[in-house]
């Protein structure tokens, strides 16, 4: 029997995605992970407790059963929701304390506290306007998240749900989740999913310019960078400007992209009026098995030549050095929330990575000398360095 070079090529491919896929899972292990009726409701009163009140925004299909609410599946219309989710007094910054049984423990666990169905996008606009109204004018803020590949509808509500209680944002959290199966082997799935929700997301950021907001910041994780630079790309002109008025910080923690493509796509905006954030770790283990299904080309959060990344117009912070909670070392960025108002000072800036000061350069050397976070549990020392072009400022120990 003949078996031609391209037969040979293929299957070594598929022996070789199946090797990378299983090493991810085992890098990935845990006891299970949240799924099916995750936000079942818990009214037990829990003294020290935070609830952080989260927008939904999401391109998932609608799920029936019990306290469910969205699956991995693709809807045909945009969904809208909102949730209450409570922090447990033991919460540790940069964990999620998941429940071993539902509802969950609110003195230990992160537990569903509310949670319902927005009828249509007038309802969640209006919904936006009326809780940016009760804050005071120049601080009506609003946040809003995109995750990555391989996440579950629970997964990203409450990662984060974790990074705006660590944080102390208190402004209005948006979540924009995309049809992401949260398996393994299915990463172009997701991917598709991710091309797919270009469109609502392109809508979700113009309807939120259309807002009372006074400022917007745009925090992308992983694949969900993609998703972001993508709709970017594809955008109306209108909508890119008007959307372009209202955001003034994007953070890109862990860009699952191909650096090529990065620069393609950044070469097709053009000049960008303020620096970006790009959170990036060598050691990422998730992003080296993307980049070896992806024919070898380095993702952009794995970047190894940081002063380049920062030369196309990013303020990169990196932390390779920074000891992850995870073993895949891809969710870094979650535990940066802590030092917001630390990285605010040092970036001078109103966020992670904000361009207000366009010549931050000159003075971050003189604030990372006191780049140290403080929580009610600990003081916090992180080793990151932070870059910016033509400048580079590198902290050991801060």
């Amino acid at each position: 029997m003949l078996i031609s070079d391209s037969s040979i090529e293929r299957q070594g491919w598929g022996l070789r995605t199946t090797a990378l896929l299983i090493v991810l899972a085992i890098l990935s292990a845990c006891s299970g992970r949240p799924d099916v009726g995750v936000l079942a409701l818990n009214e037990e009163p829990a003294a020290g407790a935070k609830v952080n009140d989260i927008l939904i925004v999401t391109t998932r299909k609608r799920d029936e059963r019990p306290d469910t609410y969205f699956n991995g599946e693709r809807a045909s219309e945009v969904n809208y929701a909102e949730a209450s989710i409570s922090v447990p007094p033991s919460h540790k910054p940069g964990q999620i304390e998941w429940p071993e049984r539902l509802p969950g423990n609110p003195k230990t666990d992160f537990v569903a506290r509310e949670a319902s169905y927005i009828a249509d996008k007038a309802a969640f606009r209006k919904s936006v306007n009326a809780r940016l109204a009760t804050l005071p004018r120049g601080k009506r803020d609003i946040i809003l998240f995109i995750h990555g590949y391989n996440t579950r509808f629970p997964e990203g509500l409450y990662r984060f749900v974790q990074i705006v209680n660590d944080s102390q944002f208190k402004g209005v959290p948006v979540l924009f989740t995309w049809a992401s199966r949260g398996n393994l082997k299915d990463y172009v799935y997701d991917l598709n999913s991710a091309a797919i929700a270009r469109g609502a997301l392109e809508e979700t950021l113009v309807e939120l310019s259309k807002t009372k907001a006074d400022n917007i910041t745009v925090l992308a994780h992983s694949m969900g960078n993609w998703l972001l630079m993508e709709t970017a790309v594809q955008a109306r002109t209108e909508n890119r400007r008007l959307i372009a008025q209202h955001v003034d910080d994007i953070v890109m923690a862990a860009p699952d992209i191909d650096i090529d493509l990065f620069k393609a796509q950044l070469k097709r905006l053009g000049p960008q009026p303020r620096p970006f954030t790009v959170i990036v770790s060598q050691d990422d283990k998730a992003l080296r098995i993307s980049r070896a299904i992806a024919g070898g080309k380095q993702r952009v959060g794995a970047y190894s030549d940081d002063l380049e990344l920062a030369e196309l117009g990013a303020v990169v912070v990196d932390v390779t050095e920074l000891q992850s909670l995870d073993s895949t070392n891809h969710s870094k960025f979650a535990q940066l929330a802590q030092l917001r108002p630390e990285l605010r000072k040092a970036l001078g800036s109103s966020a992670l990575g904000s361009s207000a000061d366009h010549n931050r350069g000159a003075n971050l050397g003189d604030d990372l000398g006191s780049f140290v976070g403080t929580t009610a549990q600990t003081a916090v020392t992180l080793p990151i360095k932070v870059i910016t072009a033509p400048f580079t400022y590198a902290s050991g120990g801060y």
